[in-house]
């Protein structure tokens, strides 16, 4: 990926960037869906030794591409969405899911808790020749009012049990009656199991075990399905 071929909007952005963080463009191909990620390259720097797993309230979990998120992204690719299906990914960080709907036709707004998270979002989307994607901050204690969408995404979201409910209470509110929540987590994710006992109560809920293969170590991803009970 040339940067130099970005629109003038999105090269200011990533100019930007680029004067604060080190970074590079990675390609990943999921289906027939090519895109490239905007990400930090420094990352060692950046995470100091601190654990997904252990340092969840210290982790900046949007810096990386989680085996979660590719999954999903890998997910999206193969379903057949109807024209004009709205989703919303929440806790987009690297924003692949959100940017991989995207490019499968879905209306998409991609949202997290910061401008910069989204900056980068913003390049990506660009350096993908992705559009059709709107960009919002999104704080799930204090959600604005937002239109409803048919599909709503998340890729290692559930970190914090404080923020099940009002994650809940988001679902409630941003979930088109008929809609669907599509999850994806490591199964190591502590959080994961109390999260789904406390959906239950409002949800059908489907998983399927994924596996992703690489050179360091297999990781076991669950996919989720949420479909409201009424």
């Amino acid at each position: 990926m040339d940067p130099q071929t970005l629109p003038a909007r999105e090269q200011e952005i990533y100019q930007r960037i680029r004067q604060q963080y080190k970074v590079a463009f990675e390609p990943l191909k999921v289906g027939g869906v090519r895109l490239n990620l905007l990400k930090m390259t420094d990352l060692e720097e950046i995470l100091d030794g601190k654990d997904p797993l252990q340092n969840v309230s210290e982790f900046p979990f949007w810096v990386r591409l989680w085996e979660a998120a590719i999954v999903l992204s890998e997910f999206l690719a193969g379903q057949q969405f109807d024209p004009g299906t709205t989703v919303l990914e929440l806790g987009a960080g690297l924003a692949a899911p959100g940017l991989t709907a995207a490019a499968c036709g879905c209306e998409t707004t991609l949202s997290d808790y910061e401008e910069l998270i989204l900056d980068f979002a913003r390049v990506s989307a660009a350096a993908s020749n992705v559009s059709g994607v709107d960009f919002t901050i999104l704080d799930w204690l204090d959600p604005p009012a937002m239109e409803r969408f048919d599909v709503i995404i998340g890729a290692e979201i559930l970190f914090r049990e404080d923020f099940f409910e009002p994650l809940l209470a988001l679902l409630r509110q941003a979930l088109k009656p008929g809609g669907v929540v599509y999850l994806a987590h490591d199964v190591r994710r502590k959080s994961l199991k109390p999260f789904l006992e406390q959906a239950e109560k409002e949800y059908r809920i489907a998983a399927s075990m994924r596996k992703l293969r690489s050179l360091e170590e297999d990781r076991e991803i669950l996919l989720t399905r949420l479909q409201p009970l009424s």
